[in-house]
């Protein structure tokens, strides 16, 4: 954390007038926000000598800033953008604001002609803090699997050359750090001729800059360049087939040591001179000897000031990976475009606002209409997983997510969370699902990960959020004794139809466990589509009479969870719920958490759910790697820590009045659910 994180404020001291010079301060709202979290009060007008002067960078534009606070006694505050920037280069039409910034009072970090605040890092902080360490190699392995860096613009899936080749790296004319390093054309010339001396026979790849592949700006060699790669691939995907990589003073020569390499540098940027890199222009001052944790810990941990768009607050290095790894997912996932096959009326303004952020989301009438029509334009089909008939293998399966709403589906209330499925549906045990690749990775999750998933854990459990997010009544007195909750489904559920072999209606459950638990105290819960006669699935009165000791309809669900031993289901979601909470969880179909050895399971799970992960694996899954989630308020793709927290909160906008009129007319058509389903 910088050691001024919680200045101003958030820390109870002071702001610091900060006077601009430059318009992009004014205008970029992301900018402005930061400094003034930073503890800075945004001025015009003249400084005075207590004053700070903001300048971005080494801009041509700063040099009215640095003019001024020269003749005005004043101090200089230089501000870059950090090392992780958005999806797209900040010139590119939609980028946004930058997720960070570099707020240096030495200098800047690419300009070598006097230590920067970073520089200052490197050379005197201890960096021995076992934590930190942790933490900066956790974070080195988060971004090399999400394939971040400073733009996210990508598809990892992007083929890149087959291996062997000697990676020759380019950046933009007139390019801050490269003209602060002392570097020119003749220094790319001179780079790209040692890396073919050094390297007699080797290919050499040239990588465009993002912004000269966009036509933003102008590369230093000629489009037409043997080797040049101007297709987006991705960084680490390049580094991975590379073996030397040579580099002025591009942030990817930064990425190029956390990905393993010993980078040839012809310039002067922040990460040479630390004994990582072959330095073509070393300088003097610079003798410590550091490692790659180290130099991640400074440059990614201690350094930035990271912002949180969604609690618009200052955070972490990890709640700015988080956000950055929810816009890049839906960037990559929807930058092809969709056509939605069979999507009800209802649900399509739901599916526009989720993946409809980068190309707007087609519609077809079903399945097979979509698949056409995404073959002829190049999108992806996509259909709702319930009413999938008829589609082929490679058409995503659509599906509400385990953290959904303030309100029941069937009552029309627009999730905040759904799934993408390009295997099968996590409900559907006949078949493997995406989710079942990411229980099995979630195994060998590193420390930073597991403590993210058990404080997420955390608040759901504390803070009493479910799927529904009903509320409900004071819970009643219970009967004494082993209480054991039976949890009832809409029995035509896919989940009931498709995972449960044998028993699948709720008599048939309430039956059994009855049977194996003679002397245990059984709560039915009716599912509340049931229970508010929206679906099929309702048992009369003595029905429920000859098998339950109570029906705790109307109570809260966490409350109910808080007072019970254990829970037997056929396939509800209701017992992932259960077992975040710690209970056991007996299962009579297959759900998505079954087979795991995690609950005891009367159905027949399949065999390739070989994996044995904990309840923090599981959860890290199925909450955090297999949802997207949206934001009600910004509406903006988000982490699912800042859904639990709307949720919990409980502040969030009420359906349209469409949906609302829409949803009072199921009452009268619960046996043709079909209809809104």
């Amino acid at each position: 954390m910088r050691p001024d994180r919680d200045s101003g404020a958030a820390g109870g001291q002071a702001s610091r007038r900060l006077f601009v010079f430059n318009g992009g301060f004014l205008t970029g709202r992301r900018v402005r926000r930061i400094l003034t979290l930073a503890g800075h009060e945004i001025r015009l007008g003249l400084p005075g000598r207590d004053d700070l002067v903001a300048v971005w960078g080494a801009r041509p534009s700063a040099g009215r800033g640095l003019a001024v606070a020269n003749a005005r006694g004043a101090g200089v505050l230089r501000v870059e953008d950090a090392f992780l920037r958005s999806v797209l280069p900040g010139r590119a039409r939609g980028a946004g604001g930058p997720l960070g910034l570099m707020l240096d009072r030495r200098g800047v970090h690419f300009d070598p002609s006097c230590p920067s605040d970073l520089e200052h890092l490197l050379a005197t902080h201890p960096l021995d803090d076992t934590a930190l360490l942790d933490r900066a190699r956790a974070a080195i392995g988060r971004i090399r699997a999400g394939h971040l860096g400073k733009y996210t613009g990508f598809d990892p899936a992007t083929p890149v050359p087959a291996p062997g080749y000697v990676l020759v790296i380019d950046q933009s004319r007139g390019d801050a750090s490269v003209t602060a390093s002392g570097a020119d054309a003749d220094t790319f010339r001179e780079m790209l001729a040692m890396a073919q001396i050094e390297n007699p026979g080797a290919r050499v790849i040239v990588k465009a800059h993002p912004e000269t592949a966009l036509g933003l700006r102008p590369g230093h060699y000629a489009p037409d360049q043997p080797g040049m790669l101007s297709a987006p691939v991705s960084p680490w995907a390049l580094l991975e087939g590379a073996v030397a990589v040579y580099t002025v003073s591009s942030q990817m020569g930064f990425e190029a040591i956390l990905a393993g390499h010993r980078p040839r540098v012809f310039g002067q940027p922040f990460y040479a001179g630390w004994g990582l890199t072959t330095d073509e222009r070393p300088l003097a001052r610079r003798t410590r000897r550091l490692t790659r944790a180290q130099l991640a810990a400074a440059a990614l941990i201690l350094a930035p000031t990271w912002y949180d768009p969604f609690r618009d607050r200052l955070c972490e290095l990890e709640d700015a990976l988080a956000v950055l790894e929810a816009e890049t997912r839906a960037w990559r996932e929807d930058r092809q475009g969709w056509v939605a096959g069979g999507m009800r009326m209802w649900k399509r303004g739901t599916v526009q606002r989720f993946f409809g952020g980068v190309r707007p989301v087609r519609f077809a009438p079903d399945a097979a209409s979509a698949e056409a029509r995404a073959a002829a334009t190049g999108r992806r089909a996509m259909v709702w997983a319930a009413t999938e008939q008829g589609a082929r293998p490679g058409t995503v399966r659509v599906e509400d997510g385990f953290l959904r709403s303030r309100g029941l589906g069937a009552a029309l209330v627009p999730p905040m969370s759904l799934v993408l499925d390009d295997l099968g549906i996590h409900y559907d045990p006949a078949r493997e699902s995406r989710l079942e690749e990411l229980v099995a990775a979630a195994c060998t999750l590193d420390p930073v990960a597991r403590a993210r998933a058990e404080r997420l854990i955390g608040l759901l459990t504390r803070r009493g959020v479910t799927k529904y997010n009903l509320g409900g009544a004071s819970l009643p007195d219970l009967p004494p004794g082993r209480r054991i909750l039976v949890t009832g489904q809409v029995e035509d559920d896919a989940s009931v139809r498709l995972g449960c072999p044998a028993e699948r209606t709720n008599l048939a459950l309430l039956r059994r466990t009855r049977a194996e638990n003679p002397d245990s105290v059984l709560l039915y819960r009716p599912h509340p589509d049931v229970e508010a006669g929206l679906r099929p699935g309702a048992l009369s009165v003595e029905q429920v009479r000859a098998h339950a000791d109570l029906v705790p309809a109307a109570a809260g669900l966490p409350d109910l969870l808080a007072q019970v031993d254990e829970v037997w289901t056929l396939s509800s979601g209701l017992g992932f719920e259960a077992l975040l909470r710690g209970l056991p969880v007996t299962c009579l179909g297959v759900p998505f958490y079954a087979g795991w050895r995690l609950t005891r399971d009367l159905g027949p799970v399949p065999a390739r759910r070989a994996a044995r992960p904990d309840i923090v694996a599981l959860a890290h899954a199925v909450l955090i790697d297999y949802p997207r989630y949206r934001d009600p308020v910004t509406g903006r793709p988000c982490p699912a820590e800042i859904v639990a927290e709307r949720l919990a909160e409980g502040r969030l906008p009420r359906p349209g009045p469409g949906l609302r009129m829409l949803s009072r007319a199921q009452g009268a058509l619960a046996a043709h659910a079909w209809l809104w389903r």
